[in-house]
């Protein structure tokens, strides 16, 4: 099944207006795109229903080309690439728990997650693909145009190439939006990066089974459903060009959904409009965050250093699972998968598999008409610098019944109990399902009342949207739970001309 773009869209272009303006056009007016979002629905049903994949636990012992190390227990592929899951002991770290030791998986390899943009009609559009994932809850979900580890794309498995890959590893040819290192879950990773690239061509691009062009806007939208967007497509979303000088000096026709304030009154989508553009200014300076954040990391005496993944203490491995003592936390487990819309039609792998949903939530605030988010500077055990920052809460609420009442997250609470009408995004999305099985988030943002007096706790700052965005193009500045939010966030701008 393939779609081709056809059609016009009729879109109203502002004089002069760059791409960036036209991106954030695109998210004001999602109906403004090459087909629309009942065409997608259609498309992406009927592929999944033709999906024929079966992905099965196993025990250990049924893995093939993977086995447990004698030396130390570490759980490698023989090929010596793709990944591996080791034992991480954590000493010294801030918070309630200074100590503790977990498994965790080890790819030193940089992936590419890439999304091909182009235009159409004035429009930008980006190349997303269906695809099957063998942690993914629901089978297929909607990712990047290009989603591959190393080992991947160099065919260390002996697979078919990787579409549309020339456009990334070759993209000198092409306009290059955004490419830089991000790091993945600082909490089961060690030290793991991947390559988030937006690249924008004027070429004719050949449109493949399995792959659909949806707008700027259109692809925002859809993160409001639950376990569609997957993680690697919103990692990249948050790497869009959406900082628009333009903005202030803009006055679309009267009714047009893009307008600063269109439904007459001073809103969230507003707020948020203004806190795009840094001439609205925010409650902190540039240089007093800079301040703020590497003195934290400066300040970080911590230490996460590799071990034996036989020699944790609390972890208990049996035929099917790695787990913790108290029931709590994760596991390890393996899968056999069986597909035949991927590079091969079969493989076995470890993965891991949350005990509970997470939560992961961002507290904001209008501060003089400006939309800020409350992030925080948040230790992980697996990241590079220790230290990224992260939403306002970012927990498992279920792996605090252990542990003393001190350790809950600040504003957890808070988030949890939010009334209906101070939230503003509401999701259920998955996290990584190339490692993670069937782990998922509820994805949060809730607002407060401009008028209320928020003291910020010494490890957390209101940032303006504007101020994130500047981060998000600069490696281990923003976690990837707070990069999936900011997606959100600008998701808050899109609007249909039928609301």
């Amino acid at each position: 099944m393939t779609h081709a773009p056809t059609g016009s869209a009729n879109v109203l272009t502002r004089p002069g207006a760059g791409l960036t303006t036209r991106i954030s056009d695109s998210l004001r007016d999602v109906d403004q795109a090459i087909t629309s979002l009942r065409d997608f629905h259609a498309w992406f049903t009927a592929y999944r229903d033709t999906e024929q994949s079966m992905v099965r636990h196993i025990p250990f012992t049924e893995l093939k080309g993977w086995r447990f190390e004698e030396s130390n227990g570490n759980l490698v592929h023989d090929s010596g690439r793709f990944f591996s899951v080791r034992g991480l002991r954590v000493r010294d770290a801030p918070g309630s728990v200074p100590s503790w030791e977990q498994p965790v998986i080890s790819q030193p390899e940089v992936g590419v997650l890439g999304i091909l943009v182009k235009e159409f009609d004035g429009i930008p559009h980006c190349l997303m693909q269906a695809k099957m994932e063998p942690g993914n809850h629901n089978g297929v979900q909607l990712s990047p145009t290009v989603q591959a580890t190393r080992s991947n794309y160099t065919r260390v498995h002996g697979g078919r190439p990787v579409h549309y890959l020339d456009y990334f590893r070759n993209a000198a040819r092409h306009s290059v939006l955004a490419d830089v290192l991000q790091s993945e879950q600082g909490s089961w990773f060690y030290r793991k990066r991947n390559r988030n690239m937006v690249v924008k061509t004027t070429e004719d691009v050949e449109l493949l089974d399995g792959f659909y062009w949806l707008s700027a806007g259109q692809l925002h939208a859809l993160l409001a459903v639950d376990d569609l967007v997957n993680m690697d497509a919103r990692t990249v979303m948050s790497c869009l060009p959406l900082t628009d000088p333009a903005l202030p000096d803009f006055r679309p026709p009267e009714g047009d959904p893009r307008s600063l304030y269109p439904d007459g009154t001073d809103t969230v989508r507003s707020a948020l409009t203004r806190s795009l553009v840094p001439g609205h200014g925010s409650l902190h300076s540039p240089g007093s965050l800079r301040n703020w954040f590497t003195g934290a990391r400066a300040d970080f005496e911590g230490e996460a250093i590799l071990v034996g993944l036989g020699s944790l203490r609390g972890w208990h491995r049996s035929e099917e699972r790695i787990s913790h003592e108290s029931g709590l936390f994760f596991d390890v487990m393996a899968v056999d998968v069986k597909t035949g819309s991927r590079e091969i039609d079969g493989w076995t792998q470890p993965m891991i598999r949350a005990r509970g949903q997470g939560v992961t939530a961002f507290l904001v605030q209008r501060i003089e008409g400006v939309l800020h988010a409350l992030v925080r500077a948040k230790h992980e055990p697996g990241f590079m610098d220790a230290v990224e920052l992260a939403p306002t809460v970012q927990c498992t609420p279920e792996n605090y019944a252990v542990l003393p009442a001190e350790a809950a997250p600040p504003f957890l609470d808070e988030v949890l109990s939010a009334p209906a009408e101070a939230i503003r995004f509401d999701t259920v999305l998955s996290e990584e399902g190339g490692r993670f099985f069937h782990t998922r988030s509820r994805y949060l943002i809730v607002e407060i009342p401009p008028e209320r007096e928020l003291r910020e706790p010494d490890d957390f700052r209101w940032m303006a949207v504007h101020q994130l965005s500047e981060l998000v193009q600069h490696g281990n500045y923003l976690n990837i739970q707070a990069r999936s939010l900011l997606a959100c966030l600008h998701s808050l701008l899109c609007q249909t001309r039928g609301e």
